[in-house]
């Protein structure tokens, strides 16, 4: 009875345990990160794809002001790692857009334009930029 008992317990136990290997998931862990720097209140936030590997997993992961066209869109990659029932960020690293002039850098969503040559119009929006004010 004791050992069934046992078996019960632990198959309890294994069958709350959360399923984390979801897009949402990842989804959670990105903003959560990203959180802490921007207001993620104001983007679209998508996980275009996912690959998981026991305790780890890759995402391409896309980020846009709200509303606005895709073509506004930024890909970032990440490199995640599950601790406990939650996605933790290992690294990332900005992936070149394809509409993006010869020349000119990906900002984030938002990211005020920077130096020459990364000029263009600001998102629907933004506050004006001083060109001369530095970071």
């Amino acid at each position: 009875m004791k050992s069934v008992l046992i078996c019960l317990a632990a198959l309890c136990l294994a069958g709350c345990s959360k399923n984390i290997d979801t897009p949402e998931a990842v989804k959670e862990g990105v903003i959560k990160d990203i959180a802490k720097k921007v207001d993620v209140g104001a983007m679209d936030v998508n996980v275009d794809s996912v690959s998981f590997r026991e305790k780890e997993a890759d995402a391409k992961v896309s980020f846009k002001p709200k509303g606005a066209p895709a073509s506004q869109s930024i890909v970032m990659n990440y490199s995640l790692e599950r601790q406990g029932d939650e996605w933790r960020i290992k690294s990332r690293n900005m992936q070149a857009h394809e509409q993006q002039q010869p020349g000119q850098t990906a900002l984030p969503p938002g990211h005020p334009v920077s130096g020459t040559g990364n000029g263009g119009p600001l998102p629907a929006g933004h506050p004006q930029v001083n060109p001369s004010q530095k970071p």
